[in-house]
């Protein structure tokens, strides 16, 4: 089967499974940086970290994402998110699975990656890296740019989307990079934060104090309403907010009309400590 067939069929499979983005990316591109703007690495990926370190036997890489909901992102922290972080990760890893089982079928050899690299929160207090980037890989799948919260912004949803990859065997054309630079660099992210976890000044994407983030996540999951979530609530960026009529960002600052805070005033008062 030529390439091209065969991402088209890759595709189809995506839209069948209502996988919201994918996207594909040669292992060559984790040996250097992308000279594309507007990112500027100081430090790239470790070679450990590259996809032919974990699959010596993969050539392209299939990042897909599905959408975290805006209206019920807008309640977290809270169990109402907590729920639709579970049930996105369920059918990343599912669908992810289902991908690689189809493009073995197909004489492939593929394998699926978990969405997340670690155990628990606690793990990533002692441990702060997973073996895999999947935001790297969206990166160089072309599905988005980095943010000023160091997440993959994209055009559809913003921030409000997670993602899984699955390693093949097949050589499949690649999609190009990004190079707009979706961030306005408004840094609603980073003053939302609780913690003070994303910087403002120096290198961009700036790097996030994983520690700070780590411990408010293990702070939320003893109360059962993680993860944390505001600073992709808060960002302005993807076209979901038009969807879900979100635009005016005063809603975020108490300035908005008063039936939004009431909503999730309601459903963060129960389910949680």
């Amino acid at each position: 089967m030529g390439s091209r067939s065969l991402k088209r069929d890759i595709l189809k499979k995506c839209e069948e499974f209502g996988v919201g983005l994918a996207g594909f990316a040669p292992a060559e591109r984790w040996n250097n940086p992308p000279r594309e703007l507007p990112h500027k690495f100081s430090k790239w990926i470790p070679e450990e970290f590259h996809p032919k370190s974990i699959y010596p036997e993969v050539a392209t890489v299939i990042v897909i994402g599905f959408p975290i909901q805006l209206p019920i992102l807008e309640t977290a922290p809270s169990i109402y998110y907590h729920e639709l972080y579970k049930t996105v990760n369920s059918l990343l890893d599912l669908r992810a699975y289902e991908l690689s089982i189809f493009l073995n079928e197909k004489g492939y050899p593929s394998i699926y990656l978990p969405r997340d690299g670690y155990a628990t929160v606690e793990v990533l207090l002692e441990k702060p890296f997973a073996f895999f980037s999947h935001k790297h890989a969206a990166y160089l799948a072309g599905l988005g740019s980095f943010g000023q919260n160091n997440l993959i912004l994209t055009r559809e949803y913003g921030p409000r989307i997670r993602f899984t990859s699955i390693f093949t065997s097949a050589s499949i054309k690649p999609d190009p990079i990004e190079v707009e630079d979706l961030c306005i660099r408004c840094l609603r992210c980073a003053r939302s934060c609780p913690v003070g976890a994303i910087k403002t000044k120096g290198e961009f994407p700036p790097p996030i104090d994983k520690k700070l983030c780590a411990m408010r996540s293990a702070d939320l999951w003893s109360k059962h309403k993680s993860p944390c979530g505001i600073c992709i609530k808060v960002c302005p960026v993807g076209e979901d907010r038009r969807l879900f009529n979100r635009i005016d960002m005063s809603i975020y600052d108490g300035e908005g009309p008063l039936e939004y805070k009431r909503a999730w005033d309601h459903v963060r008062r129960y389910g949680t400590f």
